[in-house]
């Protein structure tokens, strides 16, 4: 079977001011995941496309594809000053292909997976598929190329029947156990973008999105853990094979747990790769040895992933902050550089909050500070409840569109002062 693979990703901007142009890993391990000897597999990555509509119709005429998997990344860009709707355009590349073919169309990924039955409404593919989907994509494209209807009981699938949407329950799991294919993209221009080509660690875990099926989290916290020598073998094989530069270790609290981190950065230094590295800090269970270790091992750039505590609670707030600012100071002294973020607006924001959070920013060293206005909404999070209960939206559904709750008591002036703040800050950027 003829089986299309469409990355529609085109954001390409981090905190609307860097260049981040971040490689659809998701989708290459769909492509690892596939018999090749069984389908003729083709991907098609929108990311530096001229137009890309034009490209995917005529890369669908010439290909004629009888399945296509498209992968969603982002409902939004999260900013609220300069705010991008990310559906519409995958909406596009699905009504486009309409036109030209009958092909099954099967959507997936990040953000698909955040809230599945309303993008599968909204995108109107024909099969949906919520989680980490390598291995149930390729279990769908060989049942789907026999004609056998029974894929239809298979966990985090979304479709419909009779007229309706049905969700089945849970989430497509993955054990990342085929290696993301990546020969079909284009890894020399990846290999000059942005904060360099995505190597996964570990998936879930501490900042994992609150409607996660609780089911994939383990008792270390994460759902999975990639054995250490696999992931040096294969930042050692994608240098070879790519000439890599650079890599981003996809994993959204590098240092938890602490043990694990200081022994992927010793195997990293014992395998002599030479090779540069970013990825993101959770602000706890931190110390000087990692951040030694990590700077030994080649890292050159971290993310504090942060959350800002309750600023109605100026006990936790600053509890917060002391913790943030201890790692800061870790980097400061070890010479490895961070960017960091603060939200302004949460439930609860006062100015005195808002000053505090200022004075926080100009008391530490980051490479660059976000500084964003108002909680982009996601489901299943505290701050959904308190927006539906202030009447901001009636139902959760509503947040497949970008949605910002800013407390009334800063709603009036925050985005003006704030804007006079960064004037003198030239390493902050407000979004």
């Amino acid at each position: 079977m003829r089986v299309l693979l469409i990355a529609t990703n085109r954001n390409n901007r981090y905190q609307s001011r860097l260049n981040a142009q971040p490689m659809p890993i998701g989708l290459a391990y769909i492509a690892g995941h596939l018999d090749h000897e069984r389908h003729e597999v083709k991907v098609l990555d929108l990311m530096f496309s001229d137009d890309h509509l034009a490209d995917v119709e005529a890369t669908v005429k010439e290909f004629q594809p009888q399945m296509v998997g498209m992968s969603v990344r982002n409902l939004s860009n999260h900013s609220y000053l300069n705010t991008i709707w990310a559906l519409p355009h995958s909406k596009e590349v699905i009504d486009r292909i309409r036109t030209i073919s009958d092909a099954v169309i099967v959507c997936g990924g990040p953000a698909f997976s955040i809230m599945p039955t309303e993008c599968f409404e909204y995108l109107g593919c024909d099969i949906g598929l919520a989680g980490d989907a390598g291995e149930t994509f390729a279990a769908l494209a060989e049942s789907i190329e026999i004609g056998e209807p029974s894929y239809f009981d298979l966990p985090g699938l979304v479709y419909k029947k009779d007229g309706h949407t049905i969700r089945n329950e849970g989430y497509c799991t993955s054990a990342f156990a085929q290696s993301p294919r990546l020969e079909d993209l284009d890894m020399a221009r990846y290999n000059k973008a942005g904060f360099g080509i995505g190597i996964l660690t570990k998936l879930g875990g501490f900042y994992y999105p609150a409607n996660a099926s609780d089911a994939q989290i383990d008792e270390s916290g994460w759902r999975v853990i990639r054995p250490i020598d696999e992931v040096v073998a294969e930042v050692k094989s994608m240098k070879d094979r790519f000439d890599m530069k650079k890599v981003f270790f996809v994993d959204n609290g590098f240092n938890l747990p602490l043990d694990h981190a200081k022994s992927l950065c010793s195997a990293i230094i014992e395998a002599d790769i030479n090779i540069r590295w970013n990825t993101c800090l959770a602000p706890f269970d931190c110390d000087t040895e990692l951040i030694g270790l990590m700077k030994d091992a080649g890292c050159g750039l971290v993310m504090m992933v942060n959350r800002s505590g309750n600023p109605g609670d100026m006990g936790s707030m600053v509890e917060e902050n002391d913790a943030l600012a201890e790692v800061c100071r870790m980097c400061d002294e070890g010479g490895l550089h961070y960017n960091l973020g603060k939200q302004f607006g949460e439930p609860g924001e006062t100015r005195e909050s808002v000053d505090n959070k200022l004075d926080f920013l100009r008391s530490v060293n980051p490479a660059l500070a976000s500084l964003r206005v108002g909680v982009s909404v996601m489901p299943g999070t505290e701050v959904a409840l308190i927006a539906k209960q202030e009447g901001l939206i009636k139902d959760e559904s509503e947040l497949v569109k970008p949605t910002f709750y800013i407390a009334n008591e800063v709603k009036e002036w925050i985005v003006d002062y704030l804007k006079e703040q960064v004037q003198s800050e030239p390493r902050w950027n407000l979004s």
